[in-house]
């Protein structure tokens, strides 16, 4: 049996070079009677998000893309259309919310946390994983903890909770960090690359697939203490309640099938592109708990 990601996004798949025409106002047709009405689905991938969402030889490949690709092929099933037209759209931290929101992307798979403060403006799918605020860091540079960041230079990226997350933990236990941002994770490690920062501070998963694929990886590491817990998830737009039931259906399938695990396996704990260097990672506790009753409780 075909791949669905191979079936669904190399089929019939257009990668926009820049953001495709967006409506002036939020999108308010549900997703599928779009689909159906337009004979395509709009998917949105990250360019740097490994090893959920990123380019490969200009491709987007990556966990997240895996799981859409299965919600892809349950849409084409559900609207009895075959071909029905993949148009892939790179978005950024910054807008990735308002291009759901006003209907240029259909299915946001990348690597976003699902918070309170998000469900305000946009749906999401069950979680998928679960991750913490960490550093990456050059080995030479002695920084170990979050209290050798004192009086530093710290990189975000722009349009994450993890610049909100930085300054106040900052303010809290005074340690005077200046937060600079990049406009995208591989941004932000060059600032500190480049010595423009001391530490780039982001999920610890997603720092771990920047180090692996890094020109030398064994000149950085990812430290620190994790500051909280947030689940990563699919993001649609709100009351769509017939797209969520199918979006939410479909992953719980691949959950209970065991294709979950094996995706997992594949992006976390196996060589990946495209250096094929394997990040090491496995299932944390928390997310084979949440695999057995799987839900969409977001991040306070």
């Amino acid at each position: 049996m075909p791949h669905p990601l191979r079936t669904a996004f190399c089929l019939a798949i257009t990668v926009a070079a820049g953001v495709l025409p967006a409506a002036q106002a939020q999108e308010t047709r549900p997703t599928l009677a779009k689909a159906a009405e337009t004979g395509s689905l709009r998917v949105s991938y990250r360019e740097s998000s490994v090893p959920f969402s990123y380019l490969d030889n200009n491709k987007p490949v990556g966990f997240a893309m895996d799981l859409c690709g299965h919600i892809v092929e349950a849409v084409k099933t559900r609207l009895k259309k075959p071909d029905l037209k993949v148009e892939m759209q790179p978005v950024t931290s910054a807008n990735r919310i308002p291009l759901v929101v006003n209907g240029t992307v259909d299915l946001e798979c990348g690597s976003t946390t699902n918070n309170t403060v998000r469900r305000e403006q946009v749906e999401f799918a069950i979680n998928h994983f679960y991750t913490g605020t960490r550093l990456l860091v050059k080995k030479a540079s002695g920084i170990k903890n979050w209290p050798d960041l004192k009086g530093k230079k710290v990189a975000t990226t722009t349009g994450t909770t993890n610049f909100q997350v930085l300054r106040k933990y900052g303010q809290e236990m005074k340690l005077d960090l200046e937060v600079i941002s990049g406009k995208d994770h591989a941004d932000s490690m060059l600032l500190v690359d480049s010595d423009r920062a001391v530490a780039f501070g982001m999920d610890d998963i997603l720092l771990y697939g920047l180090m692996a694929n890094a020109k030398n990886p064994a000149e950085w590491d990812v430290v620190g203490d994790p500051l909280q817990v947030e689940p990563y998830a699919i993001m649609l737009r709100k009351n769509d309640p017939e797209f969520k039931k199918l979006v939410d259906d479909t992953l719980k399938g691949v959950i209970a099938s065991g294709e979950f695990e094996k995706l997992y396996k594949k992006w976390f704990q196996s060589p990946i592109p495209p250096r094929n260097v394997s990040l090491n990672v496995p299932m944390s506790e928390q997310l084979r708990q949440h695999l057995k009753t799987p839900t969409d409780k977001p991040a306070l």
